[in-house]
Formats: C-alpha cells, sequence, structure tokens
C-alpha cells in the first residue's frame, strides 16, 4: 500500500509522481482556464510555466489589445506563431496558449512534434461567466459575447478536438481539474517520451 503523508515543516515536499517527457501544452477558448490551471500544473509538477500571450507582449512591446488595434489580428498570428515555436525549443515546461493558437495549422504541427497538447473544454455558461469578469479580450469588445464566444465554440472545438488530451474544465476547483490533468498525462505515452524519441 502506497500511503502519502503531509512533508513536516521544513521539509521539502516529494518529488512528483509524473514526470513529462515533453513541454505540456494548454489549448483552449478564452476563459477555460488555460492560465490559472496552467500555473497550478507547473507547480504540482514542479516545472517552468510561460504563458504565451504574455511572451508576445513582452517580445513586441505593447499589450494584446495593442497589437490587434494598431496592427490586425494577422499580425498577432505571425507573432503568436513564432513566440510558440521558440518556447518549444525550451526545456520541458508547461505553456498556456491563447484562444486562436492551436487554429493555425503550422501551430498545430510543431506543438505536435515538440510536446503533449490538453484540451481544457467548457461550455458556453462557464466560459461566459469567466470572461465576463475581465473586459481585456479583444475579440469581445465589439459585440455581444455570448455571440461571439458560440461561434468561436461552433468553429474551433472541431479543431481543439485534435489535442492529445480533453479535460473537461468546469464551475468546480482548479486544484481538481489539475488532478485530472495529471492522471491523464500520466496515463499518455506521448506525455512520457521526449520528442527526440518519436523520431527514432
Amino acid at each position: 500500500m502506497d500511503l502519502q503523508t503531509r512533508p513536516r515543516s521544513g521539509q521539502t515536499a516529494p518529488a512528483p509522481a509524473f514526470a513529462p517527457g515533453r513541454t505540456i501544452v494548454l489549448v483552449g477558448l478564452m476563459g477555460a482556464g488555460k492560465t490559472k490551471i496552467g500555473r497550478r500544473l507547473a507547480a504540482r509538477l514542479d516545472l517552468p510555466f510561460f504563458d504565451s500571450d504574455t511572451e508576445i507582449e513582452a517580445a513586441a512591446g505593447e499589450t494584446i489589445q495593442e497589437i490587434f488595434r494598431n496592427r490586425g489580428e494577422a499580425a498577432f498570428r505571425d507573432g503568436e506563431r513564432r513566440v510558440i515555436a521558440r518556447l518549444l525549443t525550451q526545456p520541458t515546461h508547461v505553456l498556456a496558449t491563447g484562444g486562436g493558437a492551436f487554429m493555425d495549422p503550422a501551430t498545430r504541427a510543431v506543438i505536435s512534434r515538440h510536446a503533449v497538447s490538453v484540451w481544457l473544454r467548457a461550455d458556453l455558461e462557464v466560459l461566459l461567466a469567466r470572461v465576463s469578469r475581465r473586459n481585456n479580450r479583444p475579440l469581445l469588445q465589439e459585440r455581444d459575447p455570448r455571440a461571439v464566444l458560440a461561434e468561436l465554440i461552433e468553429r474551433r472545438y472541431p479543431v481543439y478536438a485534435e489535442a492529445d488530451l480533453t479535460i473537461d474544465s468546469g464551475d468546480g476547483a482548479p486544484e481538481l481539474t489539475v488532478t485530472r490533468t495529471i492522471a491523464a498525462l500520466a496515463a499518455c505515452d506521448k506525455a512520457l517520451l521526449p520528442p527526440e524519441a518519436e523520431a527514432v
């Protein structure tokens, strides 16, 4: 029987039972919880965490909203593609991507080669409740958020379904979603192998 106990004060926590062999990329719509779940997942696995939107802003010297406004969505997607490709050359980490990133065929291909992808799936009502708490979503600025999200679900969910794993991200505690994600990753052969092993 494998009993786990809490570490005493001053003791380091035991190493995680699951150690991924490649980067874990979280995909899904805005509001699916990619950043929130990603940070917790990285902490549980003792891995670095990156958010592609944050990295794009740092590289461009502009916010996502400013890039959309000043240069347009096409320029943003081009920068996103390059930033994600660069991040996937880094040592194993957890990467949260923007909602449209996985829609790009070139980005999907590089994610498939170098990482294991996890779709955090949420229904419309959950997404709507979450995105209503923030006003920094460029795609929701001009139109009714419910209509926009419903259209995005129809268009994007069939593509997100190409991810290696699908985890439902409902309105429960984030830690429960993290636990389910780790269990699914631990049972996924691709997650255990480094990218170069598949090329052999």
